[in-house]
């Protein structure tokens, strides 16, 4: 058998699933409807921190110093339909002092339209770091915004040490672009 280019494959799904939509531009996955861009992801407006339900984990946490662990982190609209568009803000404290988790380098982010309860994703990757030493931080709140919003919501982070890669301002870790559940 031949293998098609991902592209293709996506493509034929995204073809397949308009034709038997009836109507919206939204495809349904679990009775949650979400879809990227498309003309009605022109009329929508940005998402609102106010109107996303935020759930954080369960993670794939780092056991020991060195290791790599993952923390998804899953959105849910509340609000009428809404564009997801870049990368989560996303900053790690230690009680006054933090620093903010850079975007995934190789990640080019797409642009989503959430329809009412529609849902979204993105992963937080971090390498745990050493209690006490100078390059970690001792990170105890995480706080997730969206983009272009000085808002955020907060949330206790619970996977240990953040290792810094030249200091505590420096986090050995990366956050992933939005995504729509489930991909």
């Amino acid at each position: 058998m031949r293998a098609l280019p991902i592209a293709v494959v996506a493509a034929a799904a995204a073809l397949t699933l308009t034709a038997c939509d009836s109507g919206g531009s939204n495809s349904t996955e679990g009775g949650k409807k979400a879809s990227t861009a498309s003309s009605a992801a022109a009329s929508s407006t940005a998402c609102k921190i106010d109107q996303i339900g935020i759930q954080v984990g369960p993670a794939n946490a780092a056991p020991t110093a060195g290791d790599t662990g993952n923390v998804p982190v899953t959105l849910t609209n509340k609000g009428a339909e809404c564009t997801l568009q870049g990368f989560p803000a996303v900053k790690v404290q230690d009680g006054g002092t933090g620093t903010d988790v850079p975007e995934e380098k190789s990640a080019t982010p797409p642009k989503l339209t959430l329809a009412a309860s529609g849902t979204a994703s993105f992963t937080i990757t971090y390498v745990r770091g050493t209690a006490g030493d100078g390059k970690s931080l001792a990170a105890t709140t995480l706080k997730i915004g969206l983009p272009g919003a000085a808002t955020t919501q907060s949330f206790k982070w619970s996977y240990g040490p953040l290792a810094g890669k030249t200091g505590p301002n420096d986090p050995n870790a990366s956050v992933s672009s939005f995504q729509p559940a489930g991909d």
